[in-house]
C-alpha cells in the first residue's frame, strides 16, 4: 500500500490503520498465555487428523494451489516451529514458515506427525522457560519491527486456518475429522481481524 514516497508492507494491521490514519484500536486480542495454550489446541487437533489422511493421498495438491498435503500437514507445524525460530532471535523471513529441511519429515503421515510432536515440545518448552511471558520483546520480520506478541498471534491464527482447512481437506477424501478444533475450544474468545493465508 503506497501513497506518495510513503508505503507500508499492509503485514500488520496496526501499520495498516497508522498509515490510513484511521481511529481504530489495533493489536492482538488475546494475551500471549492465551495465545500459546490456542496453539497448543491447533498443534494438537493436527496431531489427531493429520494420520488420517491415507498416505497415499500425500501428493494430492490442494484446491485452487500447488501444495501437496503433505506439504500443508508439514507447514502447519513449521509455522510454530518458524514463530520459537523468531522468538529465540530469527530473522522472520516471507519463506521462513514454508521452510522444509528435512524432506523426510514428510514422507509418510507417521513421519509427519512424529515431526509434529517435536514441534509441540518446542512450544511447550519455549513458553515454560521465556521469561518475556508479555512477548514485548520486538523482533525483525520482512514487514519491519514486530513485537513477539504480533508475531504470535498471526502464527497462531495461521496455523488454525490451515487446522480447519486440513478438515476438508479429510471431508472431500470422505473421512470424517478426528476431534477437530471447534466452537466449544474457542466459546469464550473473540476472532482478530486478521486473517493470514500463506
Amino acid at each position: 500500500m503506497s501513497r506518495g514516497d510513503e508505503f507500508v508492507f499492509a503485514q500488520n494491521i496496526a501499520q495498516v490503520v497508522a498509515f490510513l490514519k484511521l481511529n481504530e484500536k489495533t493489536g492482538p486480542v488475546l494475551s500471549p498465555a492465551q495465545l500459546i495454550a490456542r496453539m497448543e489446541i491447533f498443534i494438537d487437533a493436527a496431531l489427531r487428523m493429520v494420520p488420517q489422511m491415507p498416505d497415499e493421498r500425500l501428493e494430492t495438491l490442494t484446491p485452487n494451489r500447488p501444495r501437496s498435503y503433505a506439504r500443508l500437514a508439514h507447514h502447519m507445524f513449521r509455522i510454530c516451529e518458524a514463530f520459537i525460530e523468531v522468538a529465540g532471535g530469527k530473522f522472520f523471513s516471507q519463506s521462513l514458515p514454508g521452510e522444509v529441511v528435512h524432506p523426510e519429515e514428510m514422507a509418510s503421515t507417521a513421519a509427519l506427525t512424529e515431526y509434529g510432536g517435536r514441534v509441540r515440545q518446542r512450544v511447550e518448552t519455549w513458553w515454560a522457560t521465556t521469561p518475556d511471558k508479555s512477548a514485548q520483546t520486538v523482533v525483525d520480520t520482512y514487514y519491519g519491527k514486530q513485537k513477539l506478541h504480533e508475531v504470535l498471534e498471526r502464527a497462531t491464527w495461521h496455523i488454525g486456518q490451515h487446522t480447519r482447512q486440513w478438515v476438508m481437506l479429510l471431508g472431500m477424501a470422505g473421512i470424517a475429522a478426528a476431534r477437530p478444533p471447534g466452537e466449544a475450544d474457542f466459546a469464550d474468545l473473540p476472532m482478530p481481524k486478521q486473517v493470514w493465508d500463506d
